[in-house]
C-alpha cells in the first residue's frame, strides 16, 4: 500500500517539474536534434518532491495555480480568431514539449494539460482553464489516469460522466467540443496489474456513442496507434503510455482534421 502511494505521489508531482523540464526539452531539441527524454531523480530528490506533492494535493487538488498567470496574461481573442483549448493530462501537457512546432505554428492553440490529472480534477478547473479563455473549440483528451487509479478507484461510468459534464459545460457556453479517444495502454508503469487495455476500449466505445448522438466530432487515436495487444505501439512511445514525437505527429494530423471539420459543424 505504501509503495502504491509513493508511486502516485511521484507521478502527481510531475506537473511541478515541467517548467524546468520544458527548458531542458527545448534545449535538447535545438542543440542535439534528438527526441527529448524524461528526467530522472535520485531517491533523495524523489522523497523531497513527494513531500511537495503531498502539500499541493491537499491545498490545490485541481491545481488551479498551474495556469493562473498564463490565463491572466492571455490576450483577448482577436476578431476572426478561432481559439482552440486542449484540455487533458500529461499526454496533452507533454504535447507542447515533444512537438513544440505544433503549437508555435498554430498560435491559437492553447495547451491546458496537467500531468497526472484525472477527469474530476479537470472538471473542477474546466471553467478557469477553458470557458474563461473564450475558445471556439475545446479538445478533450482524458480518462487514462482515472483508469490507472491516480486519484483512487473509480468506474468507467464515472469517468464517462465527468467527460460528458465537461462537454455539456462547453456547449452551454457556446464552445464546440472535440472528444478524443483514450490512447491504448497495455500496462501503466506506475500502477501495474490493472489490465487497462479492455477498459480503455470499452470507455472509448462509450465516448464514441455519445459523440455520435450529440453531433460531436470524435478523434480516434486508438486505432492507428494500437499494437496487437491493444497497447501503444513501441515506435510511438518511450514508456507504453505517453507518445513520443512520432506518436504526436500521428495525433497532429488527426486533430487538425477534426478541428477543420468541427468549425464547419453545428453543435
Amino acid at each position: 500500500m505504501k509503495n502504491k502511494k509513493n508511486r502516485l505521489l511521484a507521478f502527481a508531482l510531475l506537473p511541478m517539474l515541467l517548467g524546468n523540464m520544458g527548458i531542458c526539452l527545448g534545449q535538447q531539441k535545438k542543440s542535439a536534434k534528438e527526441e527529448p527524454k524524461f528526467p530522472t531523480f535520485t531517491p533523495a530528490q524523489l522523497d523531497s518532491l513527494r513531500k511537495v506533492a503531498e502539500v499541493r494535493l491537499h491545498k490545490d487538488w485541481a491545481y488551479f495555480e498551474k495556469y493562473l498567470v498564463e490565463n491572466a496574461n492571455l490576450p483577448p481573442v482577436s476578431q476572426g480568431e478561432k481559439r482552440v483549448v486542449f484540455m487533458g493530462n500529461s499526454i496533452t501537457e507533454f504535447w507542447k514539449f515533444w512537438d513544440s512546432d505544433f503549437f508555435t505554428e498554430n498560435k491559437s492553440f492553447i495547451d491546458r494539460g496537467i500531468s497526472g490529472q484525472t477527469t474530476p480534477q479537470m472538471l473542477i478547473r474546466f471553467r478557469s482553464d477553458v470557458i474563461n479563455l473564450n475558445p471556439s473549440i475545446v479538445v478533450i483528451l482524458a480518462g487514462t489516469n482515472d483508469i490507472a487509479g491516480n486519484t483512487g478507484p473509480t468506474t468507467l461510468e464515472n469517468i464517462y460522466g465527468n467527460i460528458v459534464s465537461m462537454s455539456e459545460l462547453a456547449k452551454a457556453n457556446h464552445i464546440k467540443v472535440i472528444l478524443c479517444s483514450i490512447l491504448p495502454v497495455y500496462e501503466y508503469p506506475w500502477s501495474p496489474g490493472l489490465e487497462p487495455a479492455g477498459k480503455i476500449m470499452k470507455l472509448n466505445a462509450m465516448l464514441l456513442s455519445y459523440a455520435k448522438k450529440n453531433s460531436i466530432v470524435y478523434v480516434d487515436f486508438h486505432t492507428p496507434m494500437a499494437d496487437g495487444r491493444n497497447g501503444l505501439k513501441a515506435e510511438y512511445t518511450p514508456d507504453g503510455v505517453h507518445p513520443n514525437l512520432a506518436g504526436y505527429k500521428v495525433m497532429d494530423e488527426l486533430v487538425k482534421k477534426a478541428i477543420t471539420k468541427t468549425l464547419k459543424t453545428k453543435q
